[in-house]
């Protein structure tokens, strides 16, 4: 228990400081300017702060800001895709915070249901709180004690002081340390701390004090102008009297949430309310003391940094309100009494706020709602299109697995690829272990994103056949691997503007799993459990079944995705068959040293050269790369050649595929030490396929009594018995349960019985 708090000791320790005067606070200003920053320059710079990486999303390299990976919280909070609408978001505040455009403006976050947008919000909560504990990210407000200036009651809520602790009235809204000092002599200091700042943006404090200090301020003002004090500023500003604080910003405390159960006036809701028994508790003598207002509106909380309108449809009556803030920075608490705030004004809604924005649009230029229509500046999440993302996203909304995935798109495809074991509780003390398969999740992900896809915006190619499946493999790795061929994003053509408007949503996809994770299939076997099993067929059977029911899909739309399901449960056969064969032949193969001996031979036959062996330099061999060619590769047959010399197709696919491999990974940076075995052989696309790819010749060749008909149950002493267990062995090396293993090797050698003979 005490290495537990002491751990909570050392992480306190580090967030707050002690009070320090406003000269103090102007030093450290100048040693580290970002601590003065305005609310949009604040927010930019908590972003910047985390540093970016690259991602690839809709088949192109993106720079991505990690801020939006939610790192502080181990990405429990991550906004999953749309990176280029957050870049977008990005620029926008680097444009308002350097004042050059956009100001008026209000951030819009429009998209369905479902999209990260709720994610967003967490995630800029989580992020600008943690940022506000580092030394760059300090962010502070200013507190007053008057009860020392005279024997009155002074500044107060109400009720009388016991300590000189209890005399210290922090501003309820967060004023900026700055906001104290008069407007010219704040300027001069501004335009000063300015050149200091290495910083492209520059500082900028516009705001005078808000109402609860400046009560503070006048007061004493007037304590010490009558008893004759000649340095009034220094007497107010006195550490006894003032001192700057730094705070932790949080939901309150320099941000503010307007959420969709909110109610109240509008000026409830923006800025707080008046309490009429604390004005009779102040004794106002009739005016509206700034000590008895709330300031428990959205601005006022977020005043400093950020306000966010969450399902901003249910206050579309305060859009209209909002109209002047950004670019005024103004807003009242009555007539007046006014209180200036900096603050980022960010919107979340759904599109019904489009239909709501758009009711008067067709009143010919006499809209009222076009003003405020000009002033929203609107940024839209989309649906994932990304396999790996929306793979990702489906096993967070399942496991409690919160780390964001970060690999290579070729490892990503494995971890998509992956099977999923959870503990599910069926009753009182009673748990279980379900598995989803291999390939299940990955079922689930794709399908979801080819009803994502344009249909009518497919990639053509003269040469292939594609499909929404091919498209979103393209937008997910970037490429295409058409056998030993890879081809890039670039070298295809299509649109994909209306990509993931509509479509499957995740909410939906998640819950279809967890009901079957909680419904045991109707399946049996002798020795294992295979009704635990949740195979990708299950998943893609359940989505099916739930479509025409689920409210959330018009009959078109359930009717248009149904007729998507086929091409993607052909992908994940491919995907299963591939698995079984690779376990099946997993002691065929190629010998590495037989691939480089037949890569050497290639390369100093294209370079007219000869090949250093241990009984001295000789030609290469021709009957050797032909063996390889035709038994191997299975390329080409005795046709394409004369005696052991090559034809022209032989040369063509020699030099091209080969040599130019070579030559882009090894060739250019060769030396007189350069040997075939320093290239990765696995990169020369056609030698990969050459090591990698089995198919079910090599298997009938390989195992001349097997029956795939037998394989649910094989007859004793039987090559199929022997080979069933080898698989199954291998399988599970490679990620697969028994139980997994044996349903998917079933599922497969059923499809390749019915062409065996």
């Amino acid at each position: 228990m005490r290495d537990y708090i002491r751990t909570a000791d050392e992480t306190l320790k580090g967030t707050y400081e002690e009070p320090m005067s406003l000269a103090a606070y102007v030093e450290a200003a100048f040693e580290s300017p970002s601590i003065a920053s305005h609310a949009s320059k604040y927010l930019l710079e908590a972003i910047e702060s985390m540093g970016t990486r690259t991602v690839i999303e809709e088949g192109e390299e993106k720079e991505r800001y990690n801020f939006f990976d939610d790192p502080a919280n181990d990405g429990e909070h991550a906004v999953f895709g749309n990176t280029d609408v957050l870049n977008a978001f990005v620029d926008d505040l680097r444009t308002i915070a350097a004042d050059r455009g956009k100001a008026e403006k209000i951030v819009w976050f429009d998209g369905p249901t479902a999209t990260g947008k709720s994610e967003l919000k967490r995630c800029l909560i989580n992020g600008l709180r943690e940022y506000s504990k580092t030394d760059e990210g300090r962010r502070y407000t200013v507190e007053w004690n008057v009860a020392n200036a005279t024997d009155t009651r002074g500044l107060s809520y109400g009720g009388e002081f016991e300590s000189d602790d209890e005399d210290w009235y922090e501003s309820p809204v967060q004023a900026h340390p700055l906001s104290v000092f008069p407007s010219d002599v704040r300027k001069g200091l501004l335009r000063d701390l300015n050149r200091n700042n290495s910083g492209h943006i520059p500082i900028s404090v516009d705001e005078e004090l808000d109402p609860f200090c400046r009560e503070a301020y006048f007061y004493l003002e007037e304590q010490y102008r009558r008893a004759g004090k000649m340095n009034l500023f220094s007497a107010i500003s006195d550490p006894k009297h003032l001192r700057v604080k730094n705070y932790v910003v949080d939901v309150g405390r320099g941000i503010g949430v307007l959420h969709s159960e909110d109610d109240g006036s509008p000026k409830e809701r923006l800025v707080g309310s008046w309490m009429p028994g604390m004005l009779r508790e102040l004794n106002s003598r009739g005016r509206k003391n700034p000590q008895a207002f709330s300031f428990d509106g959205v601005l006022s909380q977020g005043n400093g940094l950020l306000t966010i309108v969450e399902d901003a449809t249910q206050h579309a009556d305060l859009l209209q309100k909002l109209l002047n803030v950004p670019d005024e920075g103004r807003v009242k608490l009555d007539k007046g009494i006014g209180m200036d705030i900096d603050t980022q004004l960010v919107i979340i809604s759904n599109p019904d706020l489009d239909a709501e924005l758009d009711k008067f649009a067709d009143r010919n230029g006499r809209d009222p709602l076009k003003a405020l229509k000009r002033r929203l500046n609107k940024h839209e999440f989309r649906y994932l299109t990304n396999l790996s993302l929306e793979a990702e996203l489906i096993r967070r909304e399942l496991t409690n697995e919160t780390s964001v995935w970060t690999e290579a798109p070729e490892v990503l495809a494995e971890i998509v690829a992956e099977a999923v074991t959870l503990d599910v509780r069926k009753g009182p003390g009673e748990v279980y272990h379900r598995e989803l398969a291999p390939h299940a999740i990955e079922a689930a992900a794709l399908y979801s994103v080819v009803t994502r896809l344009d249909p009518e915006d497919v990639p053509h190619d003269p040469d292939l056949e594609l499909n929404l499946v091919d498209k979103a493999l393209l937008l997910d790795r970037g490429y295409l691997q058409v056998g030993d061929q890879r081809r890039e994003v670039s070298g295809f053509e299509f649109v994909g503007d209306s990509e993931g408007t509509h479509g499957i949503p995740v909410t939906f996809t998640r819950d279809v799993i967890a009901d079957l994770l909680h419904d045991r299939v109707e399946r049996h076997h002798p020795d294992l459990d295979v009704a635990s099993v949740v195979m990708p067929t299950d998943v893609l059977d359940a989505m099916l079944d739930e479509l025409p029911d689920a409210p959330v899909f018009s009959r078109a739309e359930a009717a248009e995705y149904e007729g998507r399901i086929e091409m993607v449960e052909a992908y994940i056969f491919e995907q299963q068959e591939s698995d079984v064969l690779d376990a099946l032949l997993a002691e065929k193969g190629v010998e590495r040293e037989t691939v480089e001996e037949y890569v050497e031979h290639v390369y100093a036959w294209a370079s007219e050269g000869q090949i250093e062996t241990e009984h001295g330099l000789v030609d290469p061999d021709p009957l050797l790369m032909k063996l390889f060619e035709t038994e191997h590769l299975g390329r080409f047959s005795e046709d394409n050649y004369d005696g052991n010399d090559p034809d022209d197709d032989v040369e063509e696919f020699r030099h091209e595929k080969v040599i130019t491999a070579l030559n882009r990974y090894a060739w250019e940076n060769r030396n007189e030490g350069f040997e075939v075995s320093d290239v990765d052989l696995t990169e020369i696309p056609v030698i990969r396929t050459v090591l990698e790819t089995h198919d079910w010749d090599d298997v009938r060749r390989l195992f001349e009594d097997l029956d795939p008909r037998q394989w649910d149950d094989p007859p004793a002493n039987t090559e199929t018995e022997v080979v069933k267990k080898r698989t199954i062995e291998e399988m599970k090396k490679r990620g697969y349960s028994a139980a997994s293993a044996e349903l998917t090797s079933r599922a497969v050698m059923e499809q390749v019985s019915t062409q065996w003979d």
